[in-house]
């Protein structure tokens, strides 16, 4: 079985969506582990990361979350564990996923850092186990450099055989051009580029409305609408159809919901669904509207500014029913990755 750990410099590099990529890629029976997970979920009476839940629910994998997860909290696995105990608890798990697997895909945390009290940062998981350790990183030109300039010079990586992705990169010809070399003069290899892609940034109505915990109170059959605009709607609905932002298309909508005159413009126009605040419910005409156009209508308690702020910092992760996305990666990934310096 072939194993590979993915880490990352920093959060949110997308370390879960190479991995989504290159299993579909290479349509191969795999193993999934995230030792520490970092994104607490609650599902079927279980405690799951996120990520695994998604490669779960995406691939049809029969792992348990027992079976990817040893915790997620630093102040239980510090006593829980030692390191010759650590060491021995991945190897274990590893060992139960071998007999019909292909390939273990290991994710370590947020970034290289994250779980070295605990024996369980990512260099860690890579001298555990073996296989090939692939470090994705991303953010602007400057930043990128300077991460990787970071690993060769502070960083020891003594035993770990690793290559770099560098990942949502603005203007990918320029990059090769200025900066590629100067990474390669380093000694480090790097596997691929891949280009940033807004389409990647778009989510769904639903994943918006699980994340906010909203009521879902009209136009269910529009939750896969993609969401490609926030605009916020503190002004009257005259004032906001003269704005250019209010005419984008596929926006959400966050507004109060006794601000009847905002929701009926937003009904009127290309929106993809309304997020209500205040726990207030708008009057039964404008509901069945809603229904009758399948623009969702989200009921949440918070006001308007605290559900704006919750938006704006939500992640943009992968969901299950994200075919259009999980494409785009395939897709992305084997154009811009060589598969072969991965493996």
């Amino acid at each position: 079985m072939k194993t590979i750990i993915i880490g990352s410099v920093c959060e949110d590099a997308g370390k879960t969506s190479l991995i989504v990529g290159l299993a579909k890629i290479l349509g191969k029976k795999f193993g999934y582990l995230k030792p520490f997970g970092d994104r607490l979920i609650y599902r079927k009476k279980r405690l799951w990361d996120y990520d695994s839940a998604l490669l779960t629910n995406i691939f049809g994998l029969e792992q348990s979350s027992e079976d990817m997860t040893i915790g997620f909290e630093h102040s239980k696995l510090k006593y829980m564990y030692d390191e010759a105990s650590t060491r021995s608890k991945l190897l274990e798990m590893a060992r139960n996923l071998g007999d019909e697997n292909q390939i273990l895909f290991v994710e370590g945390g947020k970034d290289l850092t994250y779980g070295t009290s605990v024996r369980l940062d990512t260099l860690s998981l890579a001298r555990y186990l073996g296989g090939k350790l692939v470090i994705v990183a991303s953010g602007d030109e400057g930043t990128i450099l300077d991460d990787v300039t970071f690993l060769k010079k502070y960083v020891n990586m003594a035993e770990v055989e690793f290559t770099l992705v560098i990942n949502k990169v603005n203007n990918l010809e320029d990059y090769v051009n200025t900066h590629l070399q100067d990474i390669k003069e380093m000694g480090i290899k790097v596997a691929g580029i891949i280009p940033f892609q807004k389409d990647l940034t778009f989510v769904n109505v639903s994943y918006i409305a699980e994340r906010l915990q909203a009521r879902v109170i009209s136009g269910e059959g529009g939750l896969n609408n993609k969401v490609k605009h926030v605009f916020v709607g503190a002004m009257s609905g005259d004032a906001a159809v003269r704005l250019p932002l209010f005419k984008i298309e596929n926006k959400l909508a966050i507004t109060s919901g006794d601000r009847s005159d905002m929701i009926i413009a937003a009904l009127e126009s290309s929106t993809a669904g309304i997020v209500l605040t205040n726990n207030v419910l708008p009057a039964q005409n404008i509901i069945a509207k809603a229904a009758e156009k399948n623009i969702p209508l989200l009921l949440v308690p918070y006001d308007t500014f605290q559900t704006a702020k919750r938006v704006d910092d939500m992640p943009t992760l992968l969901t299950r029913d994200d075919t259009e996305r999980i494409d785009l990666l395939q897709k992305l990934i084997s154009e811009h990755i060589d598969i072969n310096a991965i493996l």
